[in-house]
């Protein structure tokens, strides 16, 4: 699959680059297109991976370099609550990540567009913007994705697999219990091949803790 070949899944960086400055450029900037801008491709490397909720023409594997993939925004609404947030996923700065890219039709752009934001901007967490992303059939395009806002309140930053491990669990927001999100996240790269150990190494935390309430309660 061309250049997705040398990826497998989000590349590990360093304690330093994982704290370096979000505001240099590693951040795209972001996109000022509407609705009406040709050429409709958009990168999910969350649930839109399993779950677009939207009609496409292609679907291929796709690799976004720059970024890679946490659990790094606290969630309010989906999976968590102001009380009780949990986390999602988001992109801090380094690496690479492997996600899907999906190409829609120009005629139903305007509703799956207008779709995509009210799916994932609830709360204005992330930054619009278009990037390049590497095709795993070959070629390269730009595509919409939905990036982390470093300087939003719902920013997590770099947090320990012990504290994300915390959050996760217990925490369930309007779509569900926060473990599921994460389990669905873990299936999904096993189903496609993508090794991500710290997101396996999360999963046995958080179920860890969760048995471990059962048991007490």
């Amino acid at each position: 699959m061309g250049d997705l070949d040398h990826s497998d899944g989000t590349v590990r960086v360093s304690d330093e680059q994982a704290g370096a400055n979000p505001s240099e450029p590693n951040q795209a900037e972001p996109s000022q297109a509407g609705p009406n801008q040709a050429g409709h491709w958009v990168f999910g490397y969350g649930s839109l991976m399993w779950r677009p909720g939207f009609d496409h023409v292609d679907r291929q594997p796709a690799l976004l370099r720059d970024h890679r993939r946490a659990f790094c925004i606290y969630s309010v609404h989906h999976r968590g609550t102001p009380e009780r947030p949990g986390l999602v996923l988001g992109l801090a700065p380094g690496g690479c990540v492997r996600g899907v890219a999906y190409r829609v039709a120009d005629e139903i752009w305007p509703e799956v567009y207008a779709y995509l934001l009210e799916r994932e901007q609830p709360t204005e967490t992330y930054l619009e913007a278009h990037v390049e992303v590497v095709l795993g059939r070959g070629g390269r395009v730009t595509a919409t994705a939905f990036l982390s806002d470093y300087h939003h309140p719902q920013w997590a930053g770099a947090l320990s697999l012990e504290r994300q491990a915390e959050l996760i669990a217990g925490a369930k927001g309007l779509s569900g219990r926060n473990i599921d999100y994460l389990r669905d996240l873990v299936a999904h790269l096993h189903e496609s091949d993508t090794r991500d150990r710290d997101m396996d190494d999360l999963l046995a935390r958080v179920e860890a803790l969760e048995a471990a309430t059962a048991t007490a309660s």
